[in-house]
């Protein structure tokens, strides 16, 4: 090989090292990876899902929604959503919405004749208008078998002590009670059950079979116990 060879072959080897990038530092896709991630703002954790089963303390699973549903379905009050939240131990409140537009929908397709509305900044199961008519005369019936504190005495009584004489009923009192015996009697709740064999053959009263549908009764033999209804000694 000659000398001019050698010159030639010394300088491309030094061309070629310097048209070569250099590979110690990030390259531009790093810097420009580096870059989004810096504008990029950081993410809030996302609520924990709501899990689709719970467990009653009997270990029976049950949906989620069909907790939500129960616990409106027995509350004569609006509920909050953060309240709902707070007795279900779970969820968050924009979870607790999602489960109520899904029950509502449920309603709209099975033709319900309720819904879940959102009154007073809280949630409650309400029937629709369309059925005001037929409610309205459930209200009156209700309004006209609404019994005041003696009534409610002087049937527990007769409800208990049947068939029954006034006059025992009045002892059992220690006041009058033809008049609120009077008044249970327009209002279907006792009957005259026949004429006590003493002297005198004093009128027998009894509770009616209204009575019993009024207090979700079978019969009388499922009155509880008058030992159940004796306050518990502290």
């Amino acid at each position: 090989m000659t000398e001019e060879n050698e010159n030639i072959t010394a300088e491309d080897q030094l061309q070629q090292v310097q048209q070569e990038p250099e590979t110690d530092g990030p390259g531009p896709e790093a810097e420009s990876i580096e870059d989004d991630e810096l504008q990029t703002p950081e993410k809030r954790p996302e609520p924990a899902p709501l899990p689709r089963t719970l467990k009653t303390d009997e270990g029976h699973e049950v949906t989620l929604e069909s907790v939500v549903e129960a616990i409106l379905f027995a509350s004569d009050e609006p509920i909050t959503p953060n309240r709902l939240v707070n007795t279900l131990e779970v969820g968050s409140v924009k979870q607790i919405r999602e489960s109520v537009e899904n029950l509502n929908e449920k309603y709209k397709q099975a033709n319900s004749a309720f819904r879940i509305d959102q009154i007073a900044g809280g949630f409650q199961m309400m029937t629709l208008d369309a059925y005001n008519h037929w409610l309205k005369k459930l209200i009156r019936v209700r309004t006209e078998n609404k019994l005041t504190q003696a009534s409610l005495e002087t049937l527990a009584i007769i409800a208990y002590k049947q068939p029954i004489i006034r006059a025992d009923v009045e002892a059992i009192r220690g006041v009058g009670s033809g008049e609120m015996i009077r008044g249970l009697m327009h209002k279907g709740m006792v009957k005259i059950a026949g004429r006590a064999e003493i002297l005198g053959r004093p009128l027998l009263y009894g509770t009616t079979k209204k009575f019993l549908d009024v207090f979700g009764l079978n019969s009388v033999k499922d009155l509880p116990k008058a030992e159940e209804l004796k306050k518990p000694k502290e």
